[in-house]
């Protein structure tokens, strides 16, 4: 037996370690590569949002208002609710606080992010955005675990080291992310309470008898050493950290545990990334209360959220440490556009993310998604940015890693997006929001639609997405010169209904939907 298998098997490894009585999680079974400028101080927090985010629900296309009443009638908000944020788009009403922070230039909306093959499973999704894999594809690592392994390949063996003291990754919470596995080990400690760590016991004198799994009570026995020495780093950084807000609410369980990652930095520990989680987002039902859409669980969940950023973002600034820190929300899917009889709505495809902190380029990247009056039950909004994007662009400029390290780390090419501005002109310089004045004609069609677009001289790649996220059929995938181009999509073979054309250039996307009569 192997010695992951061992961990991944043994009923020991099915129970959380305790560090001084919090459960700690050291050895886990996903990994990742190549992810951080060892010699730089900057960090990057990942807000999971566990269940599926309603993006329709929490930014919101004005300009597609009256549809949205159509398809989602007894969930939509009143229009006079919407918190404005451009004369195209606003943010739930009870997003205030991250409507501040969006006003204060420190909030990048990314809109309807997704990948090719959208899964509505809970599981399948949340694996592949922890892995960056394609849809099709089973990784046992986890996109910063390899980009860890690319930097530490011998991890955990030696570590902590003089070099290197302090954890890579914390999880605050009860187990460690599988975005930080690595290919021997998890990056990340999981806890819940620096403040109250204690020590793991150990084998007397560290001696393990011989046996059928000696080396796996030995591996198992420097795991706990290990987390032994991580535990006395963190919780020195804890009693020499503080906070400075006063925004921090004592109900709300999120800003709480990034008021944990602000101590935790403030006292000085070097880790690299921090991983909390907010649940509940699996909004099926009284998503919204009847007969007051601006209230229910999700405007309770945008609230939490909202004012736990809002919270975090005020403490660093008066921490000093806001121009160290980027952090970013993601979750699984977005919801269907269609809300269902339940006062909720079911899973979907793409939604928006944010990307937040005083270096981030402030404003909305994409369009705003297409909805139309005559959408089906199954019809999520149409992926316009690939996630793997957000974290190529996040690696490329806040953590300052070379486009082909990141392109081995997710396994393919990324689209560069303008997110971060690193407190200064943005690096992105290959990034332009060139109009590609995507447009289909005729539409409705029967059998053959003809695709009109404008690129420069460039790489694209078109492609038709059905209703549920499928990528059905490559049109093109080729260089294209500059100027205004035509092509035909001939879609005799595919079933009536409706269908988005996706056109990805090297300096942008855009998506337009489509129905086959």
């Amino acid at each position: 037996m192997k010695r992951r298998s061992f961990i991944k098997r043994s009923s020991i490894a099915s129970v959380p370690l305790l560090l001084g009585g919090v459960p700690v999680t050291a050895v886990a079974e996903n990994a990742f590569s190549n992810f951080i400028n060892p010699d730089s101080d900057r960090v990057l927090v990942l807000i999971q949002l566990t269940g599926g985010n309603d993006g329709l629900n929490c930014v919101i296309p004005r300009d597609q208002y009256r549809a949205l009443t159509m398809v989602r009638p007894d969930i939509v908000l009143p229009e006079s609710s919407l918190l404005e944020v451009t004369d195209k788009l606003a943010f739930n009403p009870n997003m205030e606080n991250l409507k501040r922070v969006y006003d204060n230039g420190e909030l990048s909306v990314i809109q309807s992010v997704g990948y090719p093959n959208q899964n509505r499973s809970h599981f399948r999704s949340t694996d592949i955005w922890q892995t960056a894999s394609a849809a099709e594809d089973y990784l046992t690592t986890g996109w910063l675990g390899r980009y860890f392994d690319n930097y530490f390949p011998n991890y955990p063996e030696a570590f902590p080291n003089s070099d290197c003291p302090d954890p890579f990754a914390i999880t605050i919470g009860s187990s460690v992310s599988e975005t930080c596995q690595g290919m021997a080990g998890n990056f990340s400690l999981a806890i819940t309470n620096p403040s109250n760590l204690a020590q793991l016991s150990t084998p007397l004198n560290n001696e393990i008898a011989a046996g059928c799994y000696s080396d796996k009570l030995d591996f198992l026995a420097k795991t706990i050493q290990q987390t032994n020495e991580y535990g006395e780093v963190i919780q020195t950084a804890d009693d020499l950290g503080s906070n400075s807000s006063t925004q921090y609410a004592d109900d709300n369980e999120l800003a709480q545990k990034l008021k944990i990652v602000a101590k935790l930095i403030n006292g000085g520990l070097r880790t690299k990334v921090y991983v909390v989680n907010l649940g509940g987002f699996d909004t099926h039902a009284e998503q919204v209360d009847e007969g007051d859409t601006t209230m229910g669980d999700h405007a309770d969940l945008l609230k939490e959220l909202s004012d736990a950023i809002y919270s975090f973002q005020d403490d660093l600034k008066n921490l000093g440490l806001d121009q160290r820190v980027v952090g970013m929300t993601y979750s699984e899917f977005g919801r269907r556009i269609r809300s269902n009889a339940s006062f909720g709505t079911d899973h979907g495809t793409a939604a928006p993310l944010w990307v937040f902190g005083s270096c981030v380029q402030s404003g909305v990247i994409g369009d705003n998604p297409e909805i139309s009056e005559d959408v089906d039950n199954q019809e999520g909004v149409a992926m316009q940015h690939d996630f793997r994007s957000v974290y190529g662009s996040i690696l490329t400029d806040w953590f300052e890693v070379d486009e082909q390290t990141v392109e081995d780390v997710l396994l393919g090419q990324f689209q560069k997006l303008p997110i971060i501005k690193l407190c200064s002109p943005t690096s992105t310089d290959n990034y332009d929001d060139t109009e590609i004045k995507l447009s289909a004609f005729p539409n409705p069609f029967e059998n053959v639609t003809t695709i009109e677009f404008e690129s420069k001289r460039e790489h694209v790649r078109i492609s038709v997405f059905d209703a549920i996220g499928s990528e059905v059929k490559v049109i093109t995938n080729q260089t294209f010169s500059e100027g205004k181009h035509q092509v035909k999509f001939e879609g005799h073979r595919l079933p009536k209904g409706a269908y988005f054309i996706r056109v990805q250039t090297e300096s942008g996307q855009q998506t337009k939907r489509v129905v086959k009569m």
